[in-house]
């Protein structure tokens, strides 16, 4: 049977979606740069502005203070130097002069971005991921510009959507996927774009943007950033689509782009859940499910994407072998696990600390572990219990290990003879953070 779907195009969130959709009142906007974003500006924010689209915003871009303020966060956030090797040292040295020269530059509308210094980043087994890294300057640019644009598209964005938007993260995301499940929406679509933030289409980006913003020097200044130069190695080149993972700018653009996604699904009637380009629509039965891809599947390509046909798939929670992955989670069987890459990752950082040629005291060492492991358990100390058995037995092998190795025995601390003379006991005095213990004590607070 064919489907029809609702693709309407639609400048403002529908009245039927208030509840889901609307921004938040005056007291939540708490986030916003106070400089940029006058009570006056905020009024009108909420209210709505004529023609539902804003001018005027590029003296609010170079303003002094947005730029003092952009260049505070860019400063506070540190990172690399970008082509011209001007460090965020060196920018401190003559920042006055340097925020001058931004604010001259693009009020006369002869600002250009350098170009994007291109690196890669391990992702995985034997996968790399590409990472742009701008000049400083362009990072308060972008920075300010984010400050003043990002107000204008957060009154518009669904609250299913929680990727790199104020006061709302990974959390918040699978407790909204755990309430669905509960609910008895255990057939869930996963979907993954292929390559999504070097794919989106630079003129239905645009096109979208000038839906809510009409200054022309703006607009110019987004669309220039996005035909940046990317150099890498000795080579370089202008984009013509995406936009580079690690500029300032790129996961609010990557939201606008999906809004018009999670308007249409809405308005068809299905429970999404967001985070940047990974989501899952999660439904009541198969048939609503392969109806909900098959809606996905018509808007990606409706709107220059391409969806990747290993990674996207349909399952049910509470099957055995067809669960699905979110946020660093496995669903299945009705529990919770941790994936094996979040395992892997966390283990080869155990490793690391736990080098059997390291030097350090004990104690040192445990220090040293306890902020990683604390933090880990932090995000999934909603996993299965027998992840955190298991995680606590690697760890006190990797340390006893090392003791063996400061005795001058070899061997890797697996031996009963090893358990006896160094106990769980040994190590819970000397401060180790237990994840099974503290996984108790989260259940008996619950």
């Amino acid at each position: 049977m064919q489907m029809e779907f609702d693709f309407k195009f639609a400048s403002s969130v529908p009245q039927v979606a208030k509840q889901e959709a609307e921004a938040c009142s005056p007291p939540d906007w708490k986030w916003v740069e106070a400089s940029v974003w006058t009570e006056r500006m905020l009024a009108a924010l909420v209210n709505g502005v004529k023609g539902g689209k804003w001018y005027s915003l590029i003296d609010k871009v170079y303003d002094p203070r947005t730029l003092q303020a952009a260049w505070k966060k860019v400063a506070a956030n540190k990172g690399a130097a970008g082509v011209d090797k001007i460090s965020i040292k060196r920018f401190k040295s003559d920042a006055q002069l340097y925020l001058k020269e931004l604010e001259r530059d693009l009020c006369n509308g002869v600002f250009w971005p350098s170009p994007v210094k291109r690196v890669h980043i391990p992702k995985g087994r034997r996968k790399i991921r590409p990472l742009g890294i701008p000049t400083v300057k362009d990072r308060i640019v972008q920075t300010a510009l984010k400050m003043v644009l990002e107000p204008i598209f957060e009154k518009e964005f669904f609250k299913t959507s929680y990727g790199f938007r104020p006061g709302r993260g990974c959390k918040d995301a699978l407790r909204e996927v755990d309430r669905r499940l509960k609910e008895g929406y255990t057939w869930v679509v996963d979907a993954d774009v292929k390559s999504y933030f070097d794919t989106i289409p630079h003129n239905l980006l645009m096109d979208r943007i000038r839906d809510k913003v009409s200054d022309g020097k703006v607009l110019n200044l987004i669309e220039r950033f996005l035909k940046q130069e990317i150099m890498e190695d000795m080579k370089s080149w202008n984009p013509i689509s995406g936009t580079p993972q690690g500029a300032v700018l790129s996961p609010l653009l990557s939201n606008v782009y999906l809004h018009q996604l999670d308007l249409t699904l809405y308005q068809n009637g299905y429970k999404m859940i967001r985070y940047a380009d990974d989501w899952v629509v999660l439904c009541r039965s198969i048939k609503e499910a392969e109806a909900a891809l098959s809606l996905i599947q018509s808007w990606i390509a409706r709107n220059g994407l391409q969806l990747s046909l290993e990674k996207t798939h349909i399952g049910n929670w509470l099957e055995s072998g067809y669960g699905f992955e979110f946020l660093g989670y496995r669903f299945e069987e009705g529990w919770r696990y941790v994936r094996s890459k979040s395992l892997k990752k966390l283990k080869d950082n155990i490793r690391l600390k736990t080098r059997r040629t390291r030097g350090d005291s004990i104690e040192k060492i445990i220090s040293d572990l306890n902020p990683t492991i604390k933090g880990w358990f932090e995000y999934f100390k909603h996993a299965h219990h027998y992840t955190f058995n298991s995680l606590d037995g690697f760890i006190r092998r990797r340390l006893r290990a090392v003791l063996r190795k400061q005795k001058k025995r070899p061997g890797s601390g697996k031996t009963g003879c090893d358990h006896r003379q160094w106990p769980n006991s040994f190590f819970a005095e000397r401060g180790l953070f237990t994840m099974y213990k503290a996984y108790v004590t989260v259940r008996q607070s619950r």
